[in-house]
């Protein structure tokens, strides 16, 4: 791979999250004030602290503004080159956080991972460095000409570097570098919307370096995508996204060179999960934010609340009274996400919903709301 693979230029996860504590483009923490000179004494205007630099980050500037960081780079010996990588990567995993990663965590319904460097997810993170690294590659590969602002020339280049990036370790794993749903594929899914966005997440998830623990496939993750795409919020289980899977797979393997070159082969490629001994002892771990899991919770009690709905109006009766009924049933007790935490340290996430359900004009608007997600007439 690229120069940013340097054991000596690639800070490890614990490192970033421990050493950064602030977002990128705040002010560092410790920032001062000093007095105004044209306010009263008892004012005063914050002004950052300025960072003090490494001497690698001014030597990498040196040689950039000179036009000749590309040469040097592709010239040094492994102690100056990754002292080269180190200092590209403190200029360059700011700019890739707030300009790259930051969007699509928020894209993705990651909110705890767009607050900040140290609250990505591993998987997040994985995906964070990946783009750093090919960034620190573009940068000392291409600045061959003068560079005065290294961060603009960094910014300039971003999306190229980190598409590029992208593509090239999906070659270099065998999967197809621009994942697009063949039209033989398609035909043979029946051009069925989810289907077709199913192998396209398929063809996509074979070439990344993420595993979905001790599973192949991230049913969970897909079982909501299913949702957005379908509207059946109710039968998008990972037991049904499973079962589409195995329909996906089945067209693909109609060819089976194909099937083999760019799924089987990068596939096969990723880290499998470590096995552990018959004794062993596991405790469980939280990897996401524990608010992660209220939301999902949740949004099953909201799925199970819409399919409890649509069957008792199936049955007949009124609809506003059956609204009123389901929602209170499924939302009048605890989200058992909570039960594990101590008292006082959150606030119970259907308090609210408690509140609303004795107030006659916000239950109105629920049952007007649940109605029109069933598509009947209020």
């Amino acid at each position: 791979m690229g120069v940013a693979n340097e054991h000596a230029g690639r800070p490890a996860p614990a490192q970033i999250r421990n050493s950064r504590r602030r977002t990128p483009n705040g002010p560092p923490a410790g920032a001062h004030t000093i007095p105004a000179t044209s306010a009263p004494a008892t004012r005063a205007i914050p002004i950052p602290r300025q960072r003090q630099r490494p001497d690698r980050v001014q030597r990498l500037r040196e040689l950039a503004a000179a036009g000749t960081l590309a040469a040097t780079a592709a010239s040094a010996g492994p102690d100056r080159r990754a002292e080269l990588t180190g200092a590209a990567y403190d200029v360059a995993w700011p700019i890739v956080y707030a300009r790259v990663t930051r969007r699509f965590e928020q894209v993705r319904g990651h909110p705890v991972c767009a607050t900040g460097v140290a609250n990505l997810a591993d998987e997040c993170l994985d995906r964070f460095q990946d783009d750093v690294e090919a960034v620190v590659d573009d940068l000392l590969q291409h600045a061959r000409q003068p560079v005065r602002q290294l961060e603009a020339w960094i910014t300039r280049r971003l999306v190229a570097a980190t598409v590029d990036g992208h593509r090239r370790r999906r070659g270099a794993r065998g999967a197809l570098q621009r994942p697009r749903v063949p039209g033989w594929i398609a035909d043979g899914l029946g051009r069925d919307p989810w289907l077709t966005t199913l192998a396209l997440e398929i063809l996509t998830w074979v070439g990344i370096s993420v595993t979905a623990g001790a599973e192949v496939w991230p049913v969970e993750t897909w079982a909501h995508r299913r949702a957005i795409v379908t509207g059946d919020w109710a039968a998008s289980t990972p037991a049904v996204v499973a079962r589409d899977v195995d329909t996906v797979l089945a067209v693909m393997r109609r060819r089976p060179e194909w099937y083999e070159s760019y799924v089987e082969r990068p596939l096969g490629a990723k880290q499998p999960p470590v096995a552990l001994d018959a004794g062993d002892t596991v405790t469980p771990l939280a990897l996401n934010d524990p608010d992660d899991r209220v939301e999902a919770e949740l949004l099953q009690l909201a799925a199970d609340a819409v399919q409890a709905i649509e069957d008792r109006l199936g049955a007949g009766g009124s609809a506003e009274n059956i609204v009123a009924d389901v929602i209170r049933t499924v939302f009048g007790g605890t989200v058992a996400a909570t039960l594990d935490r101590a008292p006082h340290t959150v606030a119970e996430p259907l308090g609210d919903v408690s509140r609303a359900l004795t107030d006659m004009a916000t239950m109105q608007r629920i049952v007007t709301t649940a109605l029109s997600i069933l598509g009947r007439p209020h």
